[in-house]
């Protein structure tokens, strides 16, 4: 058989995941505890949802996707991530109560950039931050929805993050190298992503992420680490935090949910993915989520 080569980032994710193994720990453990602390704040599980964007209403109902699954993310008492948009929708998802973090893309123009930062704040974001991986596209600076992206520098970041009084996040660190500039600038958080494989043959997240988690302890500088790309099941999670995470995205997994029942399709799908989440800790001998680490995984490489 010839030798298949595959580029897709998403392909080589699902793959890796999925040869991480689990171990069990069964006597004396008990029902495991999914709620988390992060950045001061209590939520009810590591369990997070993307920075989706461009999402309108769906099957003819009232609110947006957006609108409907930061909904959902209120019910749940979890983090809620939001991407793209205008800062009119923006006032929408605010309105829903959740816990939200707005996820600027990187514009040429930097008016804008600070606009949307300075709105959201205003609007009650919890948090706000960049996504610094779509600034490349095949043709040189990145262009979404006829917006031109532009880099970021070092200085650029560390100015967004000294103008507001929210916690800022980096999306789309994929190397050790920008975790570290991460913690010079002063982010409170990164979110180690491939963004869907928009690079070829990106390394898988969880791959890099004990590199990223060990670099940054050794730093003094331990900065909140939040993972996405391919989450979507509580054993992906749990995987996450085992390697080094704080919490861990589910991403297009949550899609077909969304779309077909709104609030309660996404309320049901991450409730289902913290449930398993619990039942593998409990597996493991994990009580509470601060406590998990890699002692029950077997890598790729301990596979024989």
């Amino acid at each position: 058989m010839a030798y298949e080569r595959i580029s897709d980032a998403n392909e080589i994710t699902a793959r890796y995941m999925d040869r991480i193994l689990l171990t069990e720990r069964l006597i004396g453990s008990k029902v495991a505890d999914t709620s988390i602390e992060f950045l001061g704040e209590r939520f009810s599980s590591p369990v997070m949802t993307p920075a989706f964007s461009h999402l309108m209403a769906f099957k003819g109902r009232e609110m947006t996707g957006l609108e409907e699954y930061s909904t959902a993310a209120k019910n749940l008492n979890i983090l809620n991530f939001v991407g793209m948009m205008e800062n009119d929708l923006f006032r929408k998802v605010a309105a829903t109560g959740a816990k939200t973090v707005r996820i600027v893309k990187p514009y040429a123009d930097n008016g804008k950039v600070r606009d949307q930062m300075k709105f959201a704040e205003e609007a009650g974001a919890w948090g706000i931050g960049m996504d610094i991986d779509h600034i490349f596209g095949p043709q040189g600076r990145d262009v979404v929805i006829g917006e031109e992206m532009d880099v970021q520098t070092e200085d650029m970041l560390r100015g967004y993050v000294e103008s507001t009084r929210l916690p800022f996040f980096v999306k789309g660190v994929l190397s050790v190298e920008d975790a570290l500039k991460c913690a010079e600038i002063g982010a409170a958080a990164i979110i180690v992503s491939h963004h869907h494989g928009r690079l070829p043959y990106a390394v898988p997240p969880v791959a890099i992420l004990p590199k990223i988690r060990e670099a940054l302890l050794s730093s003094g500088k331990a900065l909140k680490i939040v993972v996405d790309c391919g989450i979507s099941s509580g054993a992906d999670v749990y995987k996450c935090l085992a390697l080094g995470a704080d919490a861990a995205a589910v991403g297009r997994s949550m899609l077909p949910f969304l779309e077909e029942c709104g609030v309660e399709g996404v309320s049901k799908f991450i409730t289902g993915v913290t449930d398993e989440l619990r039942y593998v800790m409990s597996f493991s001998g994990f009580a509470k989520v601060s406590d998990i680490d890699s002692s029950c995984l077997v890598l790729p490489r301990d596979i024989v």
